[in-house]
Parts: structure tokens; C-alpha cells; sequence
């Protein structure tokens, strides 16, 4: 028999990593993509039936480069942090789960750092 009380008893169990962090980056990240997407989609639904050359004209502009980076950073942050959650809760087994979350961090870096440079080849004339 223990003189704990109830409350006592569950402190400090649980989680004891970075639960409440991740939960507002997730929101925060949301938040950001909601008027980026609509921006994007906006801009993407002038560019229907036209040439590369009116797209690179756009995307030469600083605003279209700025906003198109952000979303795009935001986007892939965003899923990676999505699909953490789903590794963390259902992949059994510790190798396996530290396995699919290095190759998801690593996928939406190389997918980000992708498309920021394909941005700019394509702005620039690289």
C-alpha cells in the first residue's frame, strides 16, 4: 500500500520526449501552408496552356521565388513531421522505427534542397 496519492503516482510518466514541440510545429507549419497553398495554387491555375518562357518570366520575379521557396519548404516540413507521427505510432520495433524516421528526415531534406535548386535553375537560366 502506498501513501501516494493518484496524481502522485502518474507524474512524470509518459512521454518524456518532445511531444508538445512537435505538436505546435505541426500546427505552426499548417498554419503557414494554408494562404501559401492557396497563393500557389492561384499562380499554377494562370500558367494553364502556357510556355516555359511566361513560367520563367514569373518565377523571375523576387515575390514569385520568395513565396514559391516558402511553400515549398513549409510543405515538405510539414509532411515530414506528418509522417514522424505515423512511424512513431505504428512501425513496431526499435531498428525499424529509427530506420524509417532517419530515411523520412532525410527524404523530405533532399526533397526540399531538390526543389529549391530546380527553382532556381530554372529562374536563373541554370
Amino acid at each position: 500500500m502506498s501513501l501516494q496519492s493518484d496524481l502522485g503516482k502518474v507524474k512524470g510518466l509518459g512521454s518524456s520526449k518532445s511531444g508538445t514541440s512537435h505538436w505546435w510545429a505541426q500546427r505552426v507549419s499548417a498554419l503557414a501552408l494554408i494562404p501559401l497553398t492557396l497563393w500557389f495554387v492561384y499562380s499554377a491555375m494562370k500558367f494553364i496552356g502556357m510556355d516555359l518562357f511566361a513560367f520563367r518570366a514569373w518565377l523571375n520575379e523576387p515575390g514569385s521565388v520568395l513565396l514559391l521557396s516558402l511553400f515549398l519548404i513549409a510543405l515538405f516540413y510539414h509532411m515530414q513531421l506528418g509522417l514522424q507521427v505515423v512511424i512513431e505510432d505504428y512501425v513496431h520495433g526499435e531498428k525499424n522505427k529509427i530506420f524509417l524516421l532517419l530515411i523520412n528526415k532525410f527524404a523530405a531534406v533532399l526533397f526540399a534542397i531538390s526543389s529549391l535548386v530546380a527553382i532556381i535553375q530554372i529562374a536563373y537560366g541554370g
